[in-house]
């Protein structure tokens, strides 16, 4: 039997998954973190990205799209506090594509009144979710 650890990914909402885990992968603020059993603690701040997951005595792994967020591991528990989590079979691909088109035109308008920072965080969150719907294709 693999080693493990349990893993909890929890947004404002609900708690998207509890479990063990052979080894967690996500997208941190320096680049994509791998935590195995046995990682040495830690806490850091995770961009919008794809969770994976290898869960025990399943074939695929588990994606779960984080639009950001505050990782902590801890000896036997990684815990994900995301701003927002969703399944990665729950992602909606038009809604992600009508987001990034919205974040586009609001960028490239110079006249808006909207925050260009806000419209870049919206344009990096769209980006993310559909690079994590084409994880989910390749399977």
């Amino acid at each position: 039997m693999a080693l493990t650890v349990h893993v909890d990914v929890v947004s404002a909402e609900e708690s998207i998954y509890s479990g063990l885990a052979e080894f967690v992968v996500l997208p941190g603020e320096a680049g994509e973190l791998g935590i195995m059993p046995g990682h040495t603690p830690l806490i850091t701040r995770i961009k919008p990205g794809a969770v994976r997951l290898k869960v025990p005595q399943q074939d695929q792994e588990e994606l779960i799209f984080v639009a950001g967020g505050i990782l902590e591991v801890q000896p036997g528990l990684v815990t994900v506090l995301a701003d927002t989590a969703i399944r990665g079979k729950d992602l909606d691909e038009a809604k992600a594509l009508e987001a990034k088109r919205h974040a586009e035109e609001a960028m490239a308008d110079k006249k808006a009144e909207l925050d260009y920072a806000h419209a870049q965080a919206e344009l990096a969150e769209a980006v993310a979710q559909l690079a994590t719907i084409q994880k989910l294709r390749r399977k």
